[in-house]
């Protein structure tokens, strides 16, 4: 049974703003189709009596109380900068 037609796959990709050409709605139509598929088998499993979990392994807050300690100076944060400029780090231009 075919879940998806090339109509959704447009739509998708319009609302995603992914431009596709006609063959490559041709060539992803039957790949999601074949994703949703599986998915609809995957809800077909009995979970009932199966808990909840947020995470596969008991982990508690990592977090660390907050320390008040004395601020780095700029020449110790700026030891390790390959360049430096202006009394700062120097990075590459982005364009």
């Amino acid at each position: 049974m075919k879940r998806i037609s090339n109509e959704d796959v447009r739509h998708v990709a319009k609302l995603a703003e992914l431009d596709f050409s006609d063959e490559e709605v041709e060539k992803i139509t039957p790949q999601l189709d074949k994703i949703l598929d599986h998915v609809a088998r995957i809800s077909t499993v009995d979970t009932e009596g199966i808990t909840s979990t947020s995470h596969v392994m008991d982990i508690n807050n990592v977090f660390r109380e907050d320390e008040i300690t004395e601020p780095v100076s700029q020449e110790e944060a700026l030891k390790n900068a390959p360049e430096e400029a202006e009394d700062g780090f120097s990075v590459p231009k982005i364009d």
